[in-house]
């Protein structure tokens, strides 16, 4: 009988896993982008740094707010970790090329280099976590008209600096490959492949693919870009 480790080892599990952390990761951005959004507001009367700052206080200090924060940095690790070893098992069963291996006209892009994509979203995500997530949890902030911690402030001064834009860019563009194949392979492998559902769930996809990701890199454009 195969142990629990044993299984986990297995391709099939570990895509199971992926699918299921990456459903809950998509399901995260939405939450996130609508959260960020508020940085784009009117800062007549500072409206725009106290909606954001109150967001940013209300994600890190509501209890159950708070677990599912720990559970979505399992998740972000898990997944990324799991993508990787996913990606070396992969290569490791088919370790030799054939010579008239056209892989392009089997499959997309995206799909071939999912390792690739999801190492930039990788060092994407622990530059951002450590540009804010780190400052607000272990530094000394600004604070605020209204006493909270002013993450408002020290955002847009992160997106005044070109790099930071320049990665945050380049980072969604990565995202958009990503969640381009893996949002309905996400689904796939789950077992929701039906005729009649799976082309609204790969149109569904690859909307989304294009609009979040999009959305992301918008507001440190427009922030950069603004007087």
């Amino acid at each position: 009988m195969a142990t629990p480790f044993a299984l986990l080892k297995t391709s099939l599990v570990k895509k199971y896993w992926m699918s299921l952390t990456g459903i809950f990761l998509i399901t995260f951005l939405i939450v996130h982008l609508l959260g960020n959004l508020a940085l784009l507001g009117s800062n007549d009367g500072n409206e725009a740094q106290i909606a954001f700052n109150e967001y940013t206080k209300f994600m890190t200090t509501f209890p159950l707010i708070k677990i599912v924060s720990y559970v979505l940095y399992f998740s972000i690790l898990f997944h990324a970790i799991d993508g990787l070893m996913l990606v070396a098992q992969n290569k490791k069963a088919r370790p030799v090329k054939y010579a008239h291996n056209k892989p392009e006209k089997n499959s997309i892009w995206a799909s071939r280099n999912m390792g690739l994509l999801g190492t930039v979203i990788l060092i994407f995500i622990v530059t951002h976590m450590g540009s804010f997530w780190f400052k607000y949890k272990f530094t000394e902030m600004p604070i605020d008209p209204m006493g909270n911690k002013d993450m408002y402030s020290i955002v847009v001064l992160s997106f005044k600096e070109l790099w930071y834009v320049l990665l945050y860019v380049v980072s969604m563009a990565a995202l958009a490959f990503h969640l381009y194949h893996g949002f309905s392979s996400a689904f796939q492998t789950l077992g929701v492949n039906h005729p009649k559902y799976t082309p609204v769930i790969k149109k569904v996809g690859y909307a989304f693919s294009i609009i979040v990701p999009a959305a992301f890199a918008a507001i440190p454009l427009v922030i950069y870009f603004s007087n």
